[in-house]
């Protein structure tokens, strides 16, 4: 019964990444015959400026996008938790950014982030607070928290509905405990629910960290990678190599690349819940 799932996962997960690491061993340019170079594409990249400019692409999008989509999903999920009119239906509402497909997600928010036709410019300009809108994808700080917001708008309900179902299973005994103790809210949310829901809170945070991090169709689709390389990403870099340059050894080694800081990371936070 294992023997399905298996070969499965060799034919689809193991036989890519095998050859993925081969590839990156050889100069393999479209239509020309490979030729096996050793690790001078990972040297290669060691020299690359634009590579380490993407590594600190990656980890600022990835840390800033994970802590704001924990800590937003956690308020959020801490409201919905609540007993009000209408909850079932502010629940199915919120899983809107998740459900509907990234690349049509994307492109409207490519409209709401247009120079000309930015909604939000629009309110800027009639509001006196500028008086043309900003390029929000034409500047490269601007650039880079555009990607972010997106990407938070739309991870934020696998967070609030993730954590809502661990605050549901949290007794509500330890709360009337806790209330008769004479703690305030601040209190029971420091020492009953945070501790409670910790387990919850590593796991989707181990999730959401591998997601951000080779993230791909919504840095794409909105940016390219650009302006000037400021949100190119590990995924995006090494699919503009690979597929536009026809640099496909190279490109695999920038895809390669990421897999040691994010094994990092994955340790690191594993270590952690297995400490805790």
């Amino acid at each position: 019964m294992v023997l399905p799932p298996v070969l499965f996962l060799l034919a689809f997960v193991g036989y890519p990444f095998i050859y993925g690491i081969w590839l990156s061993l050889e100069d393999r340019a479209v239509a020309r015959p490979a030729v096996f170079v050793g690790l001078a594409n990972f040297i290669t990249d060691a020299h690359d400026p634009i590579f380490w400019q993407v590594v600190r692409n990656t980890f600022i999008y990835t840390i800033v996008a994970t802590a704001l989509k924990a800590a937003g999903g956690l308020g959020l999920a801490l409201v919905m938790n609540q007993h009000f009119r209408f909850k079932n239906l502010v629940r199915a509402l919120v899983l809107l950014p998740f459900i509907v497909p990234t690349v049509l997600s994307t492109i409207a928010w490519m409209w709401i982030l247009d120079p000309a036709f930015s909604v939000i410019n629009w309110v800027l300009v009639h509001l006196g607070v500028t008086p043309p809108g900003p390029s929000w994808l034409g500047n490269p700080y601007l650039a880079m928290g555009s990607v972010i917001l997106v990407n938070v708008w739309r991870g934020l309900p696998f967070y609030a509905i993730t954590l809502l179902a661990g605050l549901q299973t949290i007794p509500g005994d330890l709360y009337d405990a806790a209330t008769i103790d004479g703690t305030d809210s601040w209190q029971r949310f420091r020492y009953v629910t945070l501790p409670l829901l910790q387990p919850v809170l590593l796991i989707v945070t181990l999730f959401s960290l591998i997601f951000t991090f080779a993230d791909f169709q919504l840095v794409y689709v909105l940016t390219r990678g650009g302006p000037a390389n400021a949100t190119h990403l590990f995924a995006t870099y090494s699919f503009d190599i690979a597929m536009t340059a026809g640099q496909l050894g190279h490109g695999a080694s920038v895809a390669l690349a990421m897999l040691p800081p994010l094994a990092l990371l994955i340790v690191a936070l594993t270590l952690y819940m297995r400490r805790q």
